[in-house]
């Protein structure tokens, strides 16, 4: 049986793609780490607290992608075929 040559191997590992971010796919929505002042603006304007956001945890793939850290609150971007967009929060967490 014949060896296969390391040269198609590494011809294929040049050919391979580089890594893409998962950011950049059609279906992820749009994700921002929000600044303190637009938290507090944030939780002013629906009278709420930190703790009453929904949570999305640190494991994420889109909140490691994007560097955030538990304890920031992410607004993300989503479109919507009823509502046009539509906007969420979450607060990053390291449970559930």
């Amino acid at each position: 049986m014949p060896h296969k040559s390391s040269k198609s191997k590494k011809a294929s590992e040049a050919a391979a793609p580089a890594t893409v971010s998962i950011l950049d796919h059609e279906l992820v929505p749009k994700h921002e780490i929000l600044k303190p002042e637009e938290v507090q603006q944030l939780l002013d304007k629906y009278r709420i607290s930190l703790n009453e956001l929904p949570r999305i945890l640190v494991s994420d793939p889109v909140v490691r992608e994007i560097g955030a850290a538990p304890g920031n609150v992410l607004r993300i971007t989503r479109k919507s075929p009823t509502a046009g967009v539509a906007t969420y929060y979450r607060v990053v967490t390291r449970e559930e």
